[in-house]
């Protein structure tokens, strides 16, 4: 994607906005928002275009929630650090769970799409590929009063004609840069630390691919804000114009 196409996704003099005031000296925070048009684009370097970000700046995003065992103790550390995240929810726990949904957003946090049953959608036909799409679509719809602004396919598994038709609903499409396979049961705290920083060092920053819906990263967010912090990354949130 070139640079004059990236500055149009971009919402004119909408980036900057400072950490919030009451966050101590020791706490991560959120050093600017990126706010984006509502138009399409394909963000992340795995498969795509780098998010216009500065060297070491990340931006945390969180699949596979809201699920009432471990998304309120990711929040609450997000909320003792400053942080503000991107979570790509799965439909069918945002239909079930609409009010832990709208807490996310209520404490700041951006709210967007990850299918609805998170099937692999490389795998159905094109028309269950767009009834998967416009179901979770029509419960966020139900939830937050508009459409989603954002999208990123279960086991990032893109189709074209998924593809297709988030262009046409103007809705961005997101992959990542660094990740740390936090899903995988009994993985250990100090394990993804390790992973985490390695894959950081690699990328310089970007679109970190966590979950909010395991019991590992629940258990070991508050040691991985920290990591980021002792290690110099800047948290940017992302916002989407109304």
């Amino acid at each position: 994607m070139r640079a004059a196409a990236i500055a149009a996704l971009l919402l004119a003099g909408a980036a900057g906005t400072a950490a919030a005031a009451d966050c101590g000296p020791d706490a991560l925070g959120t050093s600017r928002t990126l706010t984006l048009k509502r138009a399409f684009g394909a963000w992340g370097a795995n498969q795509h275009q780098p998010l216009p970000l500065q060297p070491g700046e990340v931006v945390l995003t969180f699949d596979d929630g809201p699920r009432p065992e471990t998304t309120p103790r990711v929040l609450d550390a997000l909320a003792r650090e400053c942080v503000r995240a991107t979570f790509f929810m799965i439909g069918a726990n945002l239909a079930q769970f609409p009010d832990l949904a709208r807490r996310v957003v209520r404490e700041g946090h951006s709210a967007a799409i990850h299918s609805y049953a998170h099937p692999d959608l490389r795998t159905l036909a094109p028309s269950d590929q767009l009834a998967d799409l416009k179901k979770v679509q029509d419960v966020y719809q139900a939830t937050f009063g508009k459409p989603a602004p954002a999208f990123r396919f279960p086991v990032l598994g893109e189709t074209r004609t998924l593809m297709a038709a988030l262009e046409a609903q103007h809705v961005a499409v997101f992959d990542m840069d660094a990740w740390d396979d936090d899903w995988q049961d009994k993985v250990t705290t100090g394990v993804l630390a390790a992973r985490l920083l390695e894959k950081l060092k690699a990328s310089g920053g970007g679109i970190i691919l966590m979950h909010d819906a395991y019991e590992p990263p629940a258990r070991a967010m508050p040691v991985l804000l920290q990591l980021l912090k002792r290690n110099g990354y800047r948290v940017v949130h992302l916002e989407w114009e109304d």
